[in-house]
């Protein structure tokens, strides 16, 4: 179908940094999300990480001993993602890409714990929904990545 010419063009909302940042506290501010929580979905989800038997362990080696950093970064990370923070200047792929041995059933593990805790820990329903969407699409990230581009990092034949 041809396109109307007489149609008024959709008008498009240009926003500054600040309009946005100032728009994703508004969202955090509606969901009942501040520092406070963040930090406690942080800390909760992680203890939980570490008495994991699947997610424990490599963890463990990768955080080695120096769990107040790892923690102060993901603190950083959702801050920055959820209340716009700007904090964050990690580049997490490349940490993820170099851990051998990792398959699926890490990445599930990991999402499932995850939104676990938000259903325990979450101030709303929408705060629930807003961050396990983030937390499944960076899951599906990783993995595209990871098996995707480094093919020999899931080998079921070569699992112990």
């Amino acid at each position: 179908m041809p396109h109307d010419q007489s149609a008024p063009a959709p008008e498009k909302r240009l926003r500054s940094a600040e309009q946005k940042q100032a728009d994703i506290r508004a969202q955090a501010d509606a969901m009942g999300v501040d520092e406070a929580y963040i930090s406690t979905l942080v800390d909760t989800f992680y203890e939980r990480v570490q008495q994991n038997e699947l997610l424990g362990p490599i963890f463990d080696e990768v955080v080695d001993g120096h769990w107040d950093q790892h923690l102060a970064t993901m603190k950083s990370f959702w801050g920055s993602m959820a209340l716009g923070l700007n904090t964050y200047e990690g580049r997490p792929m490349p940490k993820h890409m170099a851990l051998k041995g990792l398959t699926p059933e890490h990445f599930a593990t990991w999402l499932e714990l995850f939104y676990k805790t938000l259903q325990d820990t979450a101030p709303s329903k929408a705060a629930e929904d807003y961050f396990i969407e983030r937390a499944a699409r960076i899951a599906r990230g990783f993995q595209l990545n990871i098996f995707t581009y480094r093919p020999d990092a899931f080998d079921p034949e070569k699992r112990t």
